[in-house]
Order: C-alpha cells, then structure tokens, then sequence
C-alpha cells in the first residue's frame, strides 16, 4: 500500500492540516467545558451551566436530557476523544508524517459519523428539545468543515472510489468549496431563526 507525506498534494494541502490542528482544538475545548459543566451539574442539580445565557441559548436545558447521553455516558466524553484526535492528526501532518490509505479511510468513518451525529443532535435540539447549547454550536461549527475537507480530500486522492460522473461532481465541490460551506452554514443559521423566531422577535 502506497504512503505518502501527509497532504503533500491536492487543493488543500497547506490548509487541510491548520484546519484539523485548529478545529480539533476548538472541538476539544468546549467539549472540555461542557464536560466539567456536565460534572458540576451532576453534583449540584441547582447548578446554573455558564452557557445557559435565556430560555432557548440554554445548555442546562440540553444536558438533563437522554439526547445528552445517547451511548450511555456524557457526550462531551465522545468529543474530547475523538477532537483530540483530530488536533493530533493536524499536527501529525504539519510535521510531515506519512499517512497510509488506510488511516485516511478511518479518519473519514469517524468524520463521517462525527457530521451525521451533530446534525441528529441540531435536529434533537431544535424539534425535540428545544433549546441550544452554545457549546455544543461550536461543536457543530468545526465538525462541519472538518468533515467536508477530510472527504474532498479523500475524493482527491482517489481513496474514496466514485464513478467518473461523481468525480466531476467532486471536482466542481472542490471548485465551489467554500460556496458550498458557507451554503450548509447559513442553512442551519436560517433553520435556527425560523425555529425559535417567536423568542428572536422579541429582542428587536
């Protein structure tokens, strides 16, 4: 199996590692927080969590419920492993490590699982729950982009197989990629307004 060093080739071979170095630390910072906010609550049910800024921006209303433990521990848990990752891997690539095939495809299952998981939990927390967690936001915020470049990279390199028309499509996501994330962010933006607009409208 061939290796190579790192990203050293593709659209995003200087970008690509600062992103995974600096969104896994971002990741793994606030699910760090949400961890010691998750323990504090735990042992002072009355415990006001630091992000419960109003009724809808409320982590407190988040991390009481089954959503906030699906595999049966404390979720943050599951983000400080798997960011923690991610930062390594960045700074793996920044020093020149060569990465098998084989490391790319798993990085891109646990991505893969990373950016269905977060946009269950937006749906959770939207239309079940009803409140969000700013730093559960933030999780959404850098597991997106994580995911997107890890695949266009991915699809780049050719570890992902794809019929020649879905390779014309990956070219084309590479051409339009920051339209196309910029598209995926303002969705959800657009979502969260039109979900919580009868609190939204009255602070204007």
């Amino acid at each position: 199996m061939a290796e190579y060093s790192g990203a050293e080739d593709g659209p995003f071979r200087r970008s690509l590692p600062w992103l995974l170095l600096v969104g896994g630390a971002i990741g793994l910072g606030a699910a760090f927080t949400l961890a010691v906010e998750k323990i504090a609550l735990l042992k002072d049910p009355s415990y006001v969590p630091s992000c419960s800024i109003n009724p809808v921006l409320s982590c407190g209303s988040v991390m009481t419920t089954p959503q906030a433990e699906v595999f049966g521990f404390p979720n943050p848990l599951l983000g400080i492993a798997a960011f923690a990752l991610v930062s390594t891997v960045g700074a793996a690539l920044l020093a020149g490590a060569r990465l098998g095939r084989w490391f790319w495809l798993g990085l891109q299952a646990g991505v893969t699982f990373g950016v269905v998981f977060v946009h269950w939990l937006v749906f959770q927390s939207l239309y079940v729950i009803g409140a969000l967690c700013p730093y559960c936001m933030l999780v959404w915020t850098v597991t997106i982009p994580i995911f997107f470049y890890v695949t266009l990279h991915n699809l780049h390199r050719r570890h992902l197989p794809l019929p020649a028309g879905g390779r014309r499509v990956a070219e084309v996501l590479v051409g339009y990629h920051t339209v196309v994330v910029t598209v995926w962010f303002l969705s959800i933006v657009a979502v969260i307004g039109v979900r919580f607009w009868s609190y939204w409208s009255t602070l204007l």
